[in-house]
């Protein structure tokens, strides 16, 4: 398969630290990618630089275009997604409103747009004239999501979605994920779950300590190998 994201020699940071050194890796078209490490291992700092919300030094390319020094809002209308952690949506406004403000396509687009969004999460249909703000924390991510997924993207960043979710709604989350990633969405996935994201993603990248430590067939993944990423050794 080709790559759809390709990045080599990836540093980013803050305030003149680094917390990604010399990260390279490829993403196919319609891939499932698990990005697995510790708190601090370097997971949101990559999708950050992916989206451009952190400045980053090295080759970044979506279907071999250059990504370097493109705002956001260029990188989402290039394909980018973007779910980070917090469950962002806008309380105040209604679940359908906060999905078709988050649409870049005609009006007719976007409400055919909700409605797909509306299929894949049947409790937002329910709660479509609802403010955002009454919503359970798992049906904000499920609106987290579903926002990202108004754009069309042909890469999805999720980070930590599981992230204070109860089993049942994560389970219903990944289940989503599965859903979308075989309409040919191509997913990095940040978490730090590493079985619950190996339900979903045939492929890891480890990372410890900003540096990529493995990368393979999510099924070849040992104990030893995922110990060694969250803990060292």
């Amino acid at each position: 398969m080709s790559a759809l994201l390709s990045i080599r020699g990836l540093s980013a940071g803050y305030g003149g630290a680094d917390a990604l050194d010399d990260v390279s890796l490829d993403l196919a078209a319609g891939e499932t990618v698990a990005l697995l490490g510790a708190n601090g291992a370097g997971k949101s700092t990559l999708l950050k630089a992916l989206i451009g919300l952190v400045p980053a030094r090295g080759e970044l390319r979506l279907d071999g275009a250059d990504l370097g020094g493109l705002a956001t809002e260029a990188r989402v209308r290039r394909g980018i997604g973007y779910v980070p952690e917090g469950r962002r949506v806008f309380p105040g406004m209604s679940v359908r409103d906060n999905l078709e403000v988050a649409g870049r396509s005609a009006a007719r687009d976007r409400a055919q747009d909700v409605e797909r969004v509306f299929a894949l999460f049947p409790d937002l249909a329910f709660k479509s004239r609802e403010s955002a703000w009454r919503l359970s924390g798992g049906q904000q991510q499920m609106l987290s999501l579903g926002r990202a997924l108004m754009g069309r993207p042909r890469l999805l960043l999720l980070d930590e979605p599981s992230l204070g979710l109860s089993p049942k709604l994560a389970d219903e989350l990944f289940a989503a994920v599965r859903n979308i990633a075989e309409t040919g969405t191509a997913v990095l996935l940040a978490e730090q779950s590493a079985a619950r994201a190996l339900t979903v993603a045939p492929r890891a990248v480890l990372l410890r300590l900003g540096r990529v430590v493995g990368d393979g067939l999510a099924a070849a993944v040992s104990e030893q190998a995922l110990h060694a990423a969250f803990f060292g050794g």
